[in-house]
């Protein structure tokens, strides 16, 4: 069995990276599988979600997607001619256990096994996500993750797919980012299932991280001794905008309810005592934590997942105008803050993505080094990439240099982090193809592969061809 290995650290001037660093891109399911009612697959809390008018950006689904479910040979071939060494791919729940509770659905384990043995025939090493928010709309009914079973339930799920994959998937991760599983879904409204009660998305957190610790156990008793086990958190790299009391104040409270409600019960066993403060006047943590939790949540990892697409600027309320309170992945009704929903937002600078996302690749580095220092695990960039306004040429060729000149520049960040100590293993370009960008439809490509979405066509941009190149050389420049 392949794992992600150690690598040695390489020059930052060189810009070259270790042999055995991991080149990869990432998928999550519900963006890319469709075959929504195939083969005993029920709806997901996004299948609902993206139904319901108003949702999602021009009424778009994930029901057809980009048909990866059918196609995914051609797209494990693309991957082989890019020279990806790794693929990250996100199990779609209800494919496995369609109600959220019981026996697999064999014909949906059948995909997967099938999908991974297609990539390792092609030397591609396989990475999986067990959750990437497709939660079964059954178990939303029941109450979703602010009600505790939801955390007993993903890790029957979990024990499931890694039966059935183990013995020839060499890392997991638990969770993609939980931040917007609870937050922009329970809290802001932005995402699915569309609550908007802040007491509750608190709740679905702690049952998040709950669930995540119950499943590395779940993984630690059916995967081999080799295996990898991580979770894949968009932490937020926050900077007050001045220097002034009040914003690192702000800065301060954005933390505690962005980064460390995951980061101190996952790997210091606790929830810290200024984010039980600031949100005390709206949940009971001394009922919501039962006895044994917090030791449950902090099973040890053998990697740490970073997503990275931004900075977050922010000041105290009265030092500017907010920006959209949701993370700009579609306008929500309400803050994705509890405890901190008057914090000012600000720009890091001028240049963005077409997503409005500032352009900064030092926060990259910067997040990668001080994970290092406060937890020294292993490190994987899992997702890092750019939605821009990419153009069809005459002849057929989709040229984005605004794409390469963004991952050059992150990818540059994270030969930065590693060349100053950080264990950087892999990289993980978001995405592999343009898909459906969850509450902002198909109108936001993050892809290096375009995809007519009327013929399914696949065509290389001119960005993948580069990173290519970049892994067949290993490094930059």
């Amino acid at each position: 069995m392949t794992t992600i290995p150690i690598p040695s650290h390489a020059s930052s001037a060189a810009r070259v990276f270790p042999p055995e660093f991991s080149w990869g891109a990432a998928t999550a399911a519900y963006q890319i599988e469709g075959a929504a009612a195939e083969d005993g697959r029920t709806p997901s809390i996004w299948d609902t979600f993206s139904h319901t008018p108003g949702k999602v950006v021009n009424g778009d689904t994930g029901d057809i997607a980009v048909d990866h479910y059918h196609r995914f040979r051609e797209d494990v071939r693309l991957m082989a001619d890019l020279g990806l060494t790794a693929y990250r791919f996100s199990i779609a729940w209800p494919r496995v256990q369609p109600t959220g509770r019981g026996p697999a659905v064999e014909r949906g384990l059948d995909f997967y096994r099938a999908l991974v043995d297609e990539l390792l025939a092609h030397g591609i090493t396989p990475v999986a996500t067990v959750y990437h928010w497709d939660l079964p709309q059954e178990l939303e009914g029941a109450g979703g993750w602010p009600t505790r079973e939801t955390a007993y339930r993903f890790a029957d799920y979990t024990a499931l797919a890694a039966e059935a994959l183990g013995d020839r998937v060499p890392t997991w991760i638990t969770l993609n980012e939980p931040w917007c599983s609870a937050f922009l879904g329970y809290a802001a409204g932005a995402h699915a299932p569309g609550r908007t009660d802040a007491a509750a998305a608190l709740r679905a957190a702690h049952h998040l991280n709950l669930g995540h610790g119950l499943a590395v156990g779940a993984l630690r008793s059916a995967l081999p001794s080799a295996a990898q086990v991580s979770v894949s958190l968009n932490l937020h790299a926050v900077r007050p905008l001045a220097d002034r009391p009040e914003d690192i104040e702000a800065a301060r409270r954005i933390d505690a309810v962005g980064n460390r409600i995951w980061t101190s019960p996952m790997f210091k066993g606790r929830y810290d005592e200024d984010l039980l403060k600031d949100t005390a006047h709206l949940v009971d943590w001394d009922t919501l934590v039962h006895d044994g939790d917090l030791a449950e949540i902090s099973r040890p990892l053998d990697l740490l997942g970073l997503n990275y697409y931004a900075p977050t600027v922010v000041s105290s309320p009265a030092n500017g105008d907010r920006l959209p309170r949701d993370d700009g992945h579609g306008n929500g009704s309400a803050s994705p803050w509890p405890g901190a929903d008057d914090v000012a937002f600000h720009l890091a600078n001028d240049e963005v993505t077409a997503m409005g996302w500032p352009i900064d690749p030092t926060g990259l580095s910067d997040s990668l080094l001080a994970l290092h220092r406060e937890f020294g695990l292993p490190l994987l960039v899992t997702e890092n990439g750019a939605a821009f306004e990419d153009t069809v040429a005459p002849d057929g060729t989709v040229h984005d240099p605004e794409r390469t000149a963004y991952v050059r520049a992150h990818l540059g960040a994270v030969a930065d982090a590693i060349a100053a100590g950080a264990d950087v293993r892999g990289y993980f370009l978001w995405s592999l193809l343009d898909n459906f960008e969850w509450a902002c439809g198909y109108g936001k490509r993050f892809g290096i592969v375009h995809v007519d979405y009327e013929t399914q066509v696949r065509t290389p941009k001119t960005s993948a061809r580069w990173y290519a190149e970049v892994i067949r050389r290993g490094g930059l420049d």
